[in-house]
């Protein structure tokens, strides 16, 4: 009994760490520390971008769904796919809003591309979710680890300790939201799937 209680305390901290308001933070501080050129950014250029990234991909989608939540009409556990539809809607909004900032930023177009990737995943899942409870968890982790292999392969470099620590982490990721029961194996593969390939042939191909 102790046994399943440590995995579930270990699976919701999972859950919470990657979470999908996270990850593209996250995300924008591995492209800072990446040692790629587009890092060589000034301190006061980054601050602002992270805050920018952090405020339309984090604070406002969950403060949005912390106002939907007054409401007795929505179910904050979203235990239904359409409970996502109009949280995956404002998230895309409020992303779409953050790019739009960064856009005025005299940054590397790198930057901009992984946010409009993101957006491309959350439109993604708001299609899926409208017949479907697909894993924004894993589309997001997904997404990430997409990125760094779209990057590796678009650059020619091989940072194999940093993708063979977000492909473990993914892996983590889903077998947590399995241990919580919150999805099914293949809607979690399919989220994963989904993120990585928006993120990796966004990448690649753009």
């Amino acid at each position: 009994m102790n046994s399943n209680n440590s995995l579930t305390a270990i699976a919701r901290i999972t859950s919470i760490v990657f979470h999908p308001f996270l990850i593209p933070t996250i995300g924008f501080l591995l492209l800072f520390n990446s040692g790629f050129y587009f890092a060589i950014l000034p301190w006061n250029v980054k601050k602002y971008m992270l805050l920018v990234v952090f405020l339309s991909t984090c604070v406002l989608p969950a403060l949005s769904i912390g106002v939907l939540a007054l409401s007795q009409k929505f179910d904050l556990k979203m235990g239904r796919s359409t409970d996502r539809v109009l949280p995956l809607i404002l998230s895309s909004i409020y992303y779409y809003l953050g790019y739009l900032i960064l856009l005025r930023l005299p940054v590397f177009p790198i930057y901009n591309l992984f946010l409009i990737a993101s957006i491309l995943i959350q439109i993604g899942l708001l299609v899926v979710s409208l017949k479907w409870k697909i894993s924004a968890h894993t589309a997001a982790i997904g997404g990430l680890v997409g990125g760094l292999f779209g990057l590796s392969f678009r650059l020619q470099e091989n940072p194999v300790l940093i993708l063979a620590m977000f492909v473990l982490v993914a892996g983590m990721v889903g077998t947590a939201r399995l241990i919580l029961a919150k999805h099914t194996s293949w809607q979690v593969y399919a989220g994963f799937l989904l993120g990585f390939l928006v993120m990796n042939l966004s990448i690649w191909y753009i």
